[in-house]
């Protein structure tokens, strides 16, 4: 059976990787996506490092399952094109900077006057309002902006640290992906169509509040200095290799001290309770890793799992795609792209047991599908020669300008 959201029309107008990662995740699950790519050289990413066959890594891992289209926006002819398309769309998504899709015609109000029902979506860095709204913006600047960078520090006295992933661009995407789902849902319900505003910023500091902004939550309270609860992380040193362990009942703490053979642990007036345990936790972690250097990371993981320890190795890239969690459970699956040959992917991670998610196109060659989309709107193969002559569309993908 076809995906969960078989039937709806995506146009996505979006580049880099917070909106094409929303609308692939959609695809994946059975939308048809149409991505709309302005010429010479369409969305930035299909240029990164990183290439074989023409493609680069990051446009494959964030654009499968869609069908590309060159518009010219900016000649009178392209910008009808995408408006009759809307017309045929469920939602619309763009991430130009506040203001930019009005000036250019392609706004929420210019794009229901043609598709009133339709789901338009806005996806911005900063948000539409305040000084930075208009700003560029690039993944380490929400970390900066966010409170992430000194989160990953671990104090705000310390250094601040960027996390080492792109990890605001990433959860803005399926932040937006589960926002766009919400809004059919609502129109199903209503008939309606709404506009759904969202920005990298607001994204990463909801992500951030459920677990990392307890010194701010109690009004009145604050705490004016996050304080480190420990600058050690839970990643241990043993004999050959890295792994990881963590506890955080009785009975856990119970079965480390019985792993590591240190029963007197538990005697320790430091360690008799949770809370103790947090309050002391260098003393207790300087202690775990003391003990875990002495042994192989092998043999360690064996007594620590016999125990009932949470406790895993440490795993590469390289390592991760051979690892049997992954390989039994399929995370990551083999695929043939006609231009770059055979691809590792993941495969999408919500798993439908009645209309499941699916690898059904490659990710598209730039303009590889202009013609196939304007024959559906009922353009002749001459009049699509003619607005290819007059620079409004190209045809079967353009070279790299």
């Amino acid at each position: 059976m076809p995906g969960p959201l078989h039937g709806f029309r995506i146009l996505d107008l979006t580049a880099m990787v917070s909106g094409p990662l929303a609308t692939m995740l959609l695809a994946d699950q059975g939308a048809e996506v149409i991505k709309i790519e302005p010429p010479p050289g369409g969305d930035h990413t299909r240029w990164g490092a990183n290439q074989r066959g023409g493609f680069s890594a990051s446009f494959l891992n964030n654009n499968r399952n869609k069908r590309s289209v060159v518009l010219n926006l900016k000649t009178v002819a392209g910008l009808h094109i995408l408006k009759q398309l809307a017309t045929r769309a469920d939602v619309f998504v763009q991430n130009f900077r506040p203001g930019v899709a009005e000036r250019m015609g392609i706004g929420e109000a210019d794009v229901r006057t043609a598709a009133p029902r339709i789901i338009y979506v806005s996806i911005s860095g900063f948000g539409e309002l305040g000084p930075y709204a208009s700003k560029p913006v690039y993944d380490p600047l929400v970390q900066a902006m966010s409170g992430l960078a000194t989160i990953q520090a671990g104090s705000d006295q310390a250094r601040p640290r960027l996390v080492r992933t792109i990890l605001p661009d990433k959860l803005t995407g399926f932040t937006a992906a589960q926002a766009i789902t919400a809004a059919l849902l609502a129109r199903e319900r209503t008939g309606e169509g709404q506009h759904v505003r969202l920005s990298m910023l607001e994204t990463v500091i909801a992500f951030l509040w459920s677990s990392d902004m307890g010194s701010q939550t109690f009004v009145g309270h604050e705490m004016p200095q996050q304080e480190a609860a420990s600058f050690i992380d839970l990643i241990y040193e043993t004999a050959d290799a890295y792994i990881s362990a963590a506890v955080q009942t009785d009975r856990e703490w119970a079965a480390l001290t019985r792993a590591l053979d240190r029963p007197e642990w538990l005697h320790d007036e430091r360690f008799k309770t949770p809370a103790l345990r947090q309050k002391h936790i260098n003393e207790r972690l300087e202690l775990t890793q003391s003990v875990l250097r002495t042994r192989p990371a092998a043999e360690w993981l064996a007594r620590l799992t016999e125990e009932g320890v949470p406790c895993g190795p440490v795993l590469t890239r390289s390592e991760l795609i051979r690892h049997p969690q992954v390989t039994m459970n399929g995370i990551v699956a083999e695929i043939d792209h006609p231009a770059a040959g055979r691809l590792r992917q993941a495969r999408p991670p919500a798993r439908f047991s009645s209309t499941p998610a699916e690898f059904r196109l490659p990710a598209p060659g730039l303009g590889e599908h202009t013609s196939e989309v304007l024959t559906g709107l009922g353009y002749s193969a001459a009049e699509i020669r003619a607005l290819a002559e007059e620079g409004a569309i190209a045809i079967g993908g353009t070279p790299r300008p």
